[in-house]
């Protein structure tokens, strides 16, 4: 089964910071663009940040220069270190990844992870 799996959301002060992980699992060939998206209570989901399997990346403007998307191919996982966080943070984090995965036929799969909470208090 192929999955994404989440770690390191919480509940941190205002100026805080905090650093989510997503690592992909399964039979797995390639990954091309990760990504972290959010939603707030009573809003849509919205594009956080993107980073291609070259390492090209792309922020939302409200996290430009604060958030920070990396990847570790070696080990299949996207990583968001978030600093200066603010209460307008406050949402469920949400991992996305295209994956090439090889079983019986080779197909690409877009996945999503189950969510991360992440709590910014004023």
């Amino acid at each position: 089964q192929v999955q994404l799996v989440e770690s390191g959301g919480g509940l941190v002060q205002a100026g805080g910071s905090l650093r989510l992980s997503c690592a992909a699992s399964g039979s797995i060939f390639s990954i091309n663009a990760m990504g972290w998206y959010r939603q707030a209570p009573g809003k849509q989901r919205e594009l956080v940040a993107t980073i291609t399997s070259a390492g090209r990346t792309n922020y939302a403007d409200s996290v430009k220069g604060r958030f920070t998307i990396s990847r570790d191919n070696a080990k299949n996982t996207v990583y968001l270190q978030m600093n200066s966080l603010k209460p307008e943070d406050t949402a469920v984090y949400y991992c996305n990844a295209g994956v090439t995965v090889v079983g019986s036929t080779v197909r690409y799969l877009e996945l999503w992870g189950q969510g991360t909470l992440v709590t910014v208090s004023s």
